[in-house]
């Protein structure tokens, strides 16, 4: 898809977060002077709405840019089958590719498609979680290994990690149109790839990759994400 219609559209939905919407984004720790340039991954953890998009309330225009540019995104089949809400989703990037929950061959193809310049957004854990808290199984919400699989074919560059606070309050999972003027909380972490993925392979190894960025990453979303209901309590 052509940034000459992605980009446009990032713009119109950040403004209408702006407009309709209290965003509140605060880093995790002080970030460089330019977090920006090196992003080759976000992931968005603490998945609970498919309004997520708007987000891009709260970041600069120049990364909604890249996005339009670079941006590769795996987007739920059955998301991309709807009428209306997947023309949406078909729409956020460059390179939006349909996966289904298995570990088939729609995954491979999304790794398949990352470049030396690609921009992957992603939701590690998958799945959406539920007003209960689960999943529409009523399984722990947990991170999949897909984005493990995504850290190994990308040697350099950063990963921003985006703490939602959740959007159940603005439109949970079943409901039709979305509540306004709402607080959508975030917060952000940025983490060098390289050092990441050495320093989890020195402790865990090549066979218990996967499984300690699995750790890791529901560790950091519990932490931060509670951080953040704690505040609004």
């Amino acid at each position: 898809m052509s940034s000459y219609v992605t980009y446009p559209l990032l713009l119109a939905v950040k403004s209408v977060a702006r407009l309709f919407y209290r965003i509140d984004v605060d880093w995790v720790a002080p970030p460089p002077a330019d977090p920006w340039p090196g992003i080759r991954v976000i992931a968005i953890l603490n998945h609970t709405s498919l309004y997520e998009p708007l987000l891009a309330g709260g970041v600069p225009n120049r990364l909604l840019r890249e996005i339009a540019t670079r941006g590769v995104v795996p987007v739920a089949e059955k998301t991309l089958n709807r009428p209306i809400v997947g023309k949406f989703f078909g729409l956020v990037a460059p390179d939006v590719v349909p996966v289904t929950r298995q570990r088939d061959s729609s995954w491979q193809e999304l790794v398949e498609r990352i470049g030396p310049r690609s921009l992957v957004i992603i939701a590690p854990e998958g799945r959406m979680k539920r007003t209960t808290g689960l999943d529409a199984e009523g399984n722990p919400m947990t991170v999949r290994g897909g984005i493990a699989d995504v850290l190994r074919g990308i040697p350099a560059g950063d990963m921003l990690l985006a703490y939602s606070g959740g959007l159940h309050h603005v439109q949970a999972p079943g409901e039709l149109l979305p509540r306004v003027f709402k607080r959508i909380a975030m917060r952000l972490e940025l983490v060098d790839i390289a050092s990441y993925r050495e320093e989890l392979l020195a402790r865990n190894g090549r066979h218990g990759f996967k499984r300690a960025v699995i750790q890791d990453l529901e560790a950091r979303r519990d932490l931060h994400c509670g951080e953040i209901a704690a505040r609004a309590a």
